[in-house]
This record gives structure tokens, sequence and C-alpha cells, in this order.
């Protein structure tokens, strides 16, 4: 990391500053209470179960905000045509989403949608969404989508099969290698044939930023190489960072998956992984001019119509990710990823002398250790999750905030004494 990256939207603010621009948003948004309102389908949280005036509530903005449960339906990337009745919290969501693409992901001022959603299952399925209906304009398949196909790696997220059930499209999983976990360029050329005989001649290309098991990053190069060999194939790119967005950029600032690569139209992140929001919480950024390919012209009442996978979204959510952002600042949190990845390093070397096989890559803060390392009594007492549970043949340790010194001396101790049992 270098002190001389510059971030034109992030700034690290006072706690005081951050409560304030809540308060203010709050402020603009309907008061349930006051207002003379009556068509809007939504209220505060029930009092009975959520109390407004509880001193719990004197110490967060997070949870006035919950309690006044405003409604982010739409995307507000674009505030003229938002809901007015959450206005306030709508544009701090959009700032949040201007220093995710800008700052983050190092787009171009105001060339990005997006918006605060509930995870990164969410995000793939609305990106393959977005491209199965341009796909399906664009070509006029009038809704003929067995020319389309869904392409990722074997270590992709389970939502590429959920996205592929649920839009009616093919699926293209391409084998990878087992140590360094990059695609198999042989087996992707011959997924490409049978796609191509299959009469597939349209991808939406799913590269993995940091998987979930691994760590791994895909090489966009690898894939494009591959497919510039089939020239009737037309691509869309969505990279999923749901485990990387918030991770990579900032250990390996040089890292190329970003919208500084115009092949790259689209990004899901996870808030409440490495970001540690509450569950719920993730972001999908696409580039504008795209969402249109999802809007529901049926949702007339919605103002500026909406263009969301799920619609009504719990504004708290984007202001617990304002609140985290801006409590750091763009240093402070390069550092605490950085001491992460130096944590896991650490812990890595340490097993490497005890010869264990692993796999973890640099600026990564998971390790993977094969199966034959480890016993059934470290993976319970170590929480340690397997890549598969039925037959495993990898369990990985995540080096997340909680996991400080004194427990990964504890693991190196069991797991020392675990292997030199086994081994007698």
């Amino acid at each position: 990391m270098t002190y001389n990256q510059v971030y034109k939207n992030w700034k690290r603010l006072s706690k005081e500053t951050i409560d304030q621009h809540i308060l203010e948003a709050l402020s603009q948004n309907i008061n349930y209470y006051d207002s003379l309102k009556m068509g809007v389908p939504a209220s505060h949280l029930d009092k009975q179960e959520f109390a407004p005036d509880s001193q719990v509530l004197d110490g967060s903005t997070f949870l006035k905000t919950l309690i006044n449960n405003p409604n982010h339906i739409g995307v507000h990337t674009d505030t003229d045509l938002s809901e007015p009745y959450f206005s306030g919290t709508q544009r701090l969501e959009a700032e949040v989403i201007k220093i995710i693409a800008e700052d983050i992901l190092k787009a171009q001022s105001d060339t990005i949608d997006g918006y605060v959603s509930s995870g990164g299952t969410e995000g793939n399925i609305q990106a393959i969404w977005v491209y199965r209906n341009l796909f399906n304009e664009t070509y006029a398949l009038e809704k003929d989508y067995s020319s389309i196909a869904i392409l990722c790696s074997e270590d992709a997220h389970y939502s590429m099969d959920k996205a592929s059930n649920l839009l009616n499209i093919k699926l293209a999983k391409v084998k990878v290698d087992s140590e360094t976990r990059a695609i198999d360029s042989t087996d992707l050329k011959n997924r490409l044939e049978v796609l191509q005989s299959q009469g597939v001649d349209k991808l939406i290309l799913v590269c993995n930023m940091m998987t979930t098991m691994f760590g791994s990053v895909d090489s966009l190069d690898d894939y494009m190489a591959v497919i510039a060999q089939y020239p009737s194939m037309t691509v869309k790119v969505h990279v999923d960072g749901a485990y990387g967005g918030f991770f990579l950029p900032f250990t390996n600032p040089d890292q190329p998956l970003t919208f500084n690569d115009d092949r790259i139209d689209s990004f899901t992140l996870d808030a409440h992984k490495m970001l540690q929001a509450p569950y719920g919480t993730g972001i999908f950024v696409i580039r504008k001019g795209l969402l249109k390919y999802s809007l529901t012209d049926s949702a007339q009442y919605v103002a500026g119509m909406d263009c969301t996978l799920v619609g009504s979204r719990s504004g708290a959510n984007a202001i617990s990710i304002y609140k985290i952002l801006m409590n750091y600042g763009p240093y402070d949190w390069a550092e605490r990823m950085l001491a992460l990845a130096a944590r896991t390093t650490r812990l890595k070397n340490h097993l490497l002398e005890l010869d264990v096989k692993l796999i973890h890559f640099e600026d990564s803060n998971i390790i993977t250790i094969h199966r034959d390392f480890v016993t059934p009594m470290i993976a319970v007492k170590y929480g340690l999750v397997p890549d598969n549970h039925n037959h495993p043949e990898w369990f990985k340790i995540v080096v997340m905030d909680h996991v400080k010194g004194d427990k990964i001396t504890q693991f190196l101790i069991d797991f020392k004494e675990s292997i030199t049992v086994n081994d007698v």
C-alpha cells in the first residue's frame, strides 16, 4: 500500500460528523409520527418490540435508522428518480456506491449505477438477469434463451447454479488446476466447443475476485485469450467480488479486476463479510445504461420505477456501510486488511515448517489445508470449513478480525500435536 494513492470521494470522518450526517439524512426522510402522508404502505418498526424512546438508541444512529425503517426501493445513484419519502438516507447510499465504484474499483466519475443489495447471491443473479435481458432485447430472442450461457470456473459461488435455474439459461463450469486454482485452458476450449455445438453464441462470464474457499483470483485475460478463438461469441463480464471486493484492492492495489478494464461491466461485493456490516448487506455496481434491462415496467407506483431484484430494501443496511467506511477512511481500512494478510502469511509459514500441504494466495487471508493433515478433532474444535461436507478434499482457515494471535497460537499447538499423533 502507498499513501500517495488518491481517493476522490472517500475521506475519514469523526464519529460526531458521521452521526450528524446520518441524523440530517433521517430528518429528510418521512417521519411517520408527525407526517400527514398516508399513501405509503409502511411505517416505523413496531413500538411494542422496538421502543423508539429507548436509551439504547441515544448512542447509535444505525439503530435509529433501523427504528425509522427507511425503504430504499429502487436505485438512488440518480437521485432525481428515487422515492422522495426516503431521500435523505438514499443520498447516503448513493455516496456509498460512488466510493465503492470510483475509489475502490477505479471507475470514472459518474459512470456507475448501483445499490445496496442483500448480498453476493442477489448481486450475482442481478448481473446475470441484466445481461440475459440485454441479449434478449438486442438480438430479438423473444425469450428463447437457448443461445445464452453462464460461464465460470468450478470454484465459482453456488449462486451461479441458482441463477442458471431461475433465469433458465445454461451453465458451463470450467475445471481448475488443483493447486493453482487457475482455469484449465484446454477444458475451457472444450466447454466452448460444446456450447457452440448447442447453438450458444452469447456468454455471461463471471470472474472470481477471491473465491470463498481458496481466496483465488481468476485471470480475465486467461478466459478471453481462449474465447477470442471463437469470434462468433459475444461476451458480457461480471466480477464476483463478494469476498475480495473489500480486501484485494487494498492488499494489492494494482490488481487488474477494476472498472479500468472496459471489458468488465459489473461487480458484486459483500459488506457482511470483510466489512463486518450486518448480514443481508451487499453491493451491486454496474456501468450506467445497463440497469434499464432489468427495469420492471409494471412498478408504475414506484418513483423512477424499479430495476432491482428484490425491490424494497432496508435503508439501515446502507447506513451501516456508510458508518463503517467513513469511520475508517481509506488508509486505515487498507492498514487493517494488510494486517490480516500479514497475520495469514505468518500462520502459513508456521504450517509450511510442519510440511503441511496447503493452498494460500499472496494478499489473501485464507489458508486451505489438505484433508490428509486435518484430523476430525481439529476440524471440529476450530470450525474449519470443508470444500465438500460429504467428501472433503480441503479445509479452510479464514483469518478474520477476531482470529488474533492467541487463537492462532493455540491452534498451532493443537495442530502440531494432532499431526504428530497421526504420524505415530
